[in-house]
């Protein structure tokens, strides 16, 4: 069993700041996983935020990239994504993932919610 927890989500000004955290814990070698945040809003499929690999390559759309920054520490098995300059576009249920070969496990989500 693998258990991805998210914390962080909340309400916040359009300009402003979150920082999403994920926390991965159970049956998991979160070093050789790949780790990445997703988002869904109302009416919308998931789509792709930020990725990281274990080597530490990282790859944002071009809807974050310059505000998002997704990091992970191996040590605590954990994978945080520091968003900037939010966006009301950026009003999301947001998700932790992990996958590694035919492994792949989804956290419960955390909502975020950008106000004018």
């Amino acid at each position: 069993q693998v258990q991805l927890v998210e914390s962080g989500g909340g309400l916040v000004q359009a300009g402003g700041s979150l920082r999403l955290s994920c926390a991965a814990s159970g049956s998991i070698i979160f070093s050789i996983h790949t780790m990445g945040w997703y988002r869904q809003a109302p009416g919308k499929q998931r789509e792709l935020v930020a990725i990281i690999t274990s080597g530490g390559s990282t790859n944002y759309p071009d809807s974050v990239k310059g505000r998002f920054t997704i990091s992970r520490d191996n040590a605590r098995n954990t994978v945080d994504l520091q968003m900037n300059s939010l966006k009301l576009e950026d009003t999301a249920v947001y998700y932790c993932h992990s996958a590694w070969g035919s492994l792949s496990y989804w956290g419960q989500g955390t909502q975020v919610t950008v106000s004018s």
